[in-house]
């Protein structure tokens, strides 16, 4: 038996090994092996199965597998066919596609092992003899001789200050050392905890009578348990971790309520209670919470409400009173929000004809797609709420993807509020626990409503009969590192093979999205007013050279914007205040030489960060001090130049020092929980303003916000990219939408010295179908998106003639394929940053009538360029680019 098997590597192709031994039968399509390819070993995904293969295959050399992982499958047949569309349309190899859809920690990755050999025995004591200790070929060779054998991680972790792969490399040269491969454990772990029960009446346990005699038994020592023991050496903890999930506990198994390990016996049999020794007041406490819950109790739960020590479990378990075991404990993100009911508002007429609509495709189980173009405020995530609610009632289950983690919380505390412990959350930011425990509940049913971020597309959701994509036009949709997927379009296609209703909505969608709406792709919804009837927030544009030639030079802000930010104050109202910029300013300029601190590794300027006075790549993250002198003059003349939020921040609280003023940026947000906690001071109305960059302008919902002023849009208009203009006037228009959300109507106050920019000018008007017709001439003139399939191919090398050689020798391949007017091959071109990370970038881009034609001119072109010697690796590939920078 064969298994054609995909694996995580940048290879566009599968690899067919052996089943031998009891894998040849307990081998299934979805399941998880661990195989050799080159010198190591990696974990792959069944995707066939043969019993025979071709004679040309079968006279190579066909490795073995090496080990089986799960006994039932890990992903289905419907994720596999995705998985495979994925790989096919964006050009991404199967295996990171796969693992792109299961949970962190899924691929078991190998691990370096090694053992020293009689040869290093003989050079260690040849080392000891000359006393040589301080070398660090006698270290390692020390450590390996009393550990046998070491992973060489753990060696690097105990010599933090040698070179550890130069020194590995050397000793396995020298002989001294041999080094293997080994698979290593899988990061999937279950939670678990030791918890308490009563045993069974017919083990001769029964509820004792009142007047019983006490005994003080306070010696006041505890007992350590592991998962399976149970046996004393100093404390009992309430959580520990279980092995990882292997073959005999496949992570796709029985219902987790069921998943519990019995403990193994303790280190002394438990013995039927004797009827004539009495239990003590303590013990009575235990046993009789024990009742009164009538199930299992948490071990730490139970010593905290009965306040006695462990040694009191330890005595009724050894009596046979009670048994201790580990069961699993789910770790549930959304354990700190409060559960509260929500009533549902009542629907206009325009949100219950949309609605209408939607739920007569999902009575009908049909395939279909729909746009839903409501203004801000219209309601839109009051119809998402029915529409799941009434797939629920049908049997179904719903995903919703929204586009940032910032929008979480307070979606999952609306649909907590509806559908209670039936929504699961996905989204990076949870811990590896908690992203698969989450995974588990939804494959096994117990979560029939997920929301989650471009991930979350992956969830292995049952009978799926309702997809939402709530902001559809954010860019954030789109993956930015292999596979490059967008999470809206494979959305759409997992849809289309469950056959269920994809409802995406936004204020802005993009042009690609209504432009497939008034071509008939989709079904078009126009959602005209907000909710209540409340008016759309007043839009000012403020044109700062006016305001330049007012004061002679240039300042951040504008009267008009200080004078509204003061008047919003006084009323007790909140405003938030934008700039896409963060830092303090955006680089570093020396005045003597005239020369920028660039970053070391891109071509970049550095950023400057004054909370903790460094220079930082907002690419690659390479970090130096602030210098207090020019590293290329040594001039003493440094000046900070441009403004970011950290600036905006401080000259606010020195303009208004009564004004509680917080950041919402990156920078502020590092901590885990930290956005969430800014967000809901925000809307206690403990902050009275707000400044950050585009992740405010997102989804979020403050009924005091009356005020939302806007800095420096210019300069993502100038951008080098064809998408400038639509996503300037997405930005404007979705922070406008923050302003006027309750009673009291909002004010939009844009500063740009740009203010006749039509992207500008339709934002004021929150014209969207005026911007779509401008912004739709200039795509159709210039073939870009939607008319025009889009391939950007980006080259890059440590060296710069290798890049550049690379990328004229592709360029060439696709024009001898290009022979017709349907295809157009443009570049190579030095990319708008021309190096990142160290490598050398060009930029090749295929313009094509027909997507077919696109990819056709590609695989050509790869496949000759691969086979005159370049590295395939050099070559990232993008298929539909939303930026081209």
């Amino acid at each position: 038996m064969f298994a054609e098997v995909a694996v995580p590597v940048a290879i566009r192709q599968t690899f067919t090994y052996r089943l031998v031994g009891d894998m040849a039968y307990r081998a299934q399509i979805g399941c998880r092996v661990v195989v050799p390819l080159n010198k190591k070993l990696l974990t792959g995904f069944i995707v066939a199965l043969h019993e025979t293969l071709p004679d040309e295959l079968l006279s190579t050399e066909i490795r073995e597998v090496e080990e089986l992982l799960d006994e039932t499958p890990i992903i289905d047949s419907a994720m596999l066919a995705l998985t495979r569309w994925m790989s096919d349309y964006y050009y991404a190899p199967w295996g990171e596609c796969i693992r792109a859809a299961l949970p962190l920690g899924a691929a078991v990755a190998s691990e370096q092992m090694l053992t020293i050999t009689d040869a290093g025995r003989a050079e260690l004591a040849h080392l000891s003899g000359g006393f040589a200790w301080s070398s660090a070929k006698h270290q390692a060779l020390e450590l390996l001789y009393h550990s046998g054998t070491i992973n060489a991680k753990e060696l690097a972790r105990l010599m933090p200050k040698a070179q550890t792969a130069s020194l590995i490399r050397t000793l396995k040269h020298a002989g001294f050392i041999s080094v293997s491969q080994h698979a290593g454990d899988s990061r999937l772990k279950a939670k678990l905890q030791n918890a308490v029960r009563l045993k069974s009446l017919e083990s001769g346990v029964r509820r004792p009578l009142s007047n019983i005699e006490q005994v003080d038994e306070s010696n006041g020592h505890s007992t350590t348990g592991k998962p399976g023991h149970f046996a004393g050496n100093g404390k009992l903890p309430a959580e520990i971790n279980a092995p990882a999930i292997n073959t005999s506990e496949p992570i796709t198994n029985e219902p987790a309520k069921s998943r519990t390990k019995k403990r193994l016996t303790p280190d002394t049999e438990p013995q039927t209670p004797d009827a004539a020794k009495p239990l003590t007041e303590q013990q009575q406490r235990v046993i009789n919470l024990l009742a009164e819950s009538e199930g299992a109790m948490a071990l730490s739960e139970l010593l905290e409400q009965v306040k006695v020590s462990a040694s009191v479990v330890r005595t009724l378990e050894k009596r046979g009173i009670i048994e201790v075991f580990a069961r699993e404990v789910r770790r549930d993100p959304l354990a700190h929000l409060k559960q509260q009911q929500m009533a549902l508002v009542k629907l206009n007429d325009e949100q219950q004809q949309a609605l209408d609509l939607i739920l007569e495709k999902i009575e009908q189980r049909e395939y279909a797609t729909f746009l839903l173009h409501g203004v801000t405020g219209s309601g839109k995530t009051e119809i998402y709420i029915r529409a799941m609610m009434d797939a629920t009632r049908r049997g179904l289950s719903a995903l919703m993807l929204i586009p940032e983690i910032a929008l979480t919380p307070m979606f999952s505390r609306r649909l907590r509020a509806h559908f209670g412990d039936a929504v699961a959350i996905l989204h990076s930011s949870l811990s590896d626990g908690e992203r698969l425990d989450e995974w588990r509940r939804i494959k096994e049913g117990e979560a029939r409503i997920v929301i989650g971020t471009r991930s979350a597309v992956f969830a292995p959701l049952q009978d799926l009969g309702l997809i939402v994509i709530d902001e559809e036009h954010e860019t954030s949709y789109k993956q930015d590192e292999s596979p490059r997927y967008h999470g809206r379009d494979t959305a759409i296609m997992r849809a289309v093979s469950a056959k269920a209703v994809v409802v995406i909505g936004s204020a802005t969608p993009s042009l690609e999205s209504f432009h497939n709406a008034h071509i008939g792709k989709s079904t078009y919804i126009r959602l005209e007013t907000r909710y209540g009837n409340r008016p759309l927030a007043d839009v000012q544009a403020v044109d700062m050279r006016e305001v330049f030639k007012k004061y002679g030079k240039q300042t951040t802000f504008s009267d008009d914007l200080k004078q509204a930010i003061a008047e919003t104050y006084e009323r007790k109202e909140q405003a938030i205040v934008l700039l896409n910029r963060r830092g303090f300013s955006s680089f570093a300029l020396c005045r003597t030489c005239g020369e920028a601190l660039k970053c070391i590794n891109c071509d970049v300027t550095l950023t400057y960060h004054r909370f903790n006075s460094s220079l930082v790549c907002h690419y690659c993250n390479y970090m130096r001090p602030a210098p207090k002198t020019c590293p290329h003059c040594d001039g003493q003349y440094i000046q900070y130049v441009g403004e970011g939020t950290e600036q905006i921040e401080a000259k606010l609280k020195e303009m208004f020092p009564d004004m509680n003023i917080a950041r919402v940026d990156r920078d502020t947000t590092r901590k885990r929980g930290s956005l969430e906690h800014l967000l809901m001071e925000f809307a206690a109305g403990t902050i009275d303003l707000l400044v950050g960059t585009q992740i405010l302008a997102k989804g979020h919902d403050f009924h005091n916000v009356t005020l939302v002023g806007v800095i420096s849009v210019d300069v993502g208009l100038s951008l080098p990219d064809f998408r400038a203009a639509e996503r300037t006037f997405q930005l404007l228009t979705q922070v406008a939408g923050r302003a006027g959300r309750g009673s009291l109507p909002g004010r939009v106050i844009i500063q740009t010295y740009h203010p006749e920019h039509y992207a500008l000018v339709c934002a004021r008007g929150q014209d969207y179908e005026e911007f779509y017709h401008r912004e739709i001439m200039f795509r159709r003139s210039m073939h870009y998106p939607p008319f025009t399939a889009l391939i950007n191919i980006n080259v890059h090398d440590k060296e710069f003639d290798k890049a550049n050689a690379a990328a004229m020798d592709l360029a060439k391949e696709l024009r001898d394929f290009a022979t017709d007017a349907s295809l157009r091959v443009l570049g190579p071109a030095p990319a708008p940053i021309s190096r990142i990370k160290g490598d050398h970038r060009f930029q090749i881009l295929i313009k094509a009538r027909s997507r077919k034609r696109a990819r056709e001119a590609l695989d050509f072109g790869i496949r000759r360029v691969t086979a005159a010697g370049h590295n395939p690796r050099s070559f990232l590939i993008e298929v539909d680019p939303i930026s081209l920078m």
